[in-house]
């Protein structure tokens, strides 16, 4: 069961959400709320998986609150403008239902954050020091080697994993809960869309990240210090 939370302004969609929240079965509502504040500090007491929130709430709007949060859970938004899609995957937001939406949406919507949750789990079974992970793709788990992953691809909700041989494998996950799980002293985010395998590095020119010689990856300037530092203890001379 994901233990989750509703957060919506407007009561008769907060109702309609608590409703499609006690009918999912492996969905677990811990309570809901009219404004966010409230929604925090049960946070900072309690566990949760999940998290219904309304975009467009006054005091604090529900971007904010999730920008606020230290330990993000998965995030749904929830919203009657579709301008605001862009801006929710920005804050690594898991999806956004758009209002108004029946429990057919809905579901759907709950149903990949379940799978995303599954995957985090079996991940977090996993301690950095182990040499591989699962990932679902194309509705199968397979198991990956680390070592064998050369970078990872941002594509907006999913991520593509280039490995050593074979074709690349897409995977319906986020940049930030792979950086969580691979060990930091072999990978690096180096770019708002790419984390590289240090350790498979070639060449760095031009302000791009060369393996073997034919892929180029891109350094952004956020990431470019903390790059160009692990650079600077490994290597002699400058960039």
């Amino acid at each position: 069961m994901m233990r989750c939370l509703a957060i919506d302004d407007e009561p008769l969609a907060l109702t309609q959400l608590v409703g499609y929240i006690q009918k999912a079965p492996f969905l677990e509502l811990v309570k809901s709320f009219s404004n966010a504040f409230e929604a925090m500090e049960l946070m900072c007491k309690e566990d949760i998986d999940l998290v219904f929130v309304d975009i467009n709430m006054p005091d604090l709007n529900g971007l904010d609150f999730v920008r606020s949060l230290v330990h993000k859970p998965l995030i749904i938004f929830t919203t009657a403008y579709s301008e605001y899609a862009i801006e929710g995957f920005k804050v690594d937001a898991l999806d956004y239902l758009l209002k108004p939406f029946g429990y057919t949406e809905f579901f759907k919507s709950a149903n990949k954050a379940r799978q995303q949750h599954e995957l985090l789990s079996l991940s977090h079974e996993q301690n950095q020091d182990d040499k591989h992970l699962f990932i679902k793709t194309e509705y199968k788990i397979v198991r990956i080697e680390i070592d064998s992953i050369t970078y990872i691809e941002s594509m907006s909700e999913y991520v593509r994993i280039h490995i050593d041989e074979g074709k690349p494998l897409m995977s319906l996950l986020s940049m930030k809960s792979l950086e969580e799980r691979l060990p930091d002293n072999k990978f690096m985010r180096v770019h708002r869309s790419y984390m590289v395998n240090l350790q498979k590095i070639t060449e760095v020119s031009r302000g791009r990240i060369i393996f073997d010689g034919q892929t180029y990856i891109p350094i952004g300037e956020q990431y470019k210090d903390r790059f160009n530092n692990y650079i600077g203890k490994h290597y002699l001379g400058k960039l």
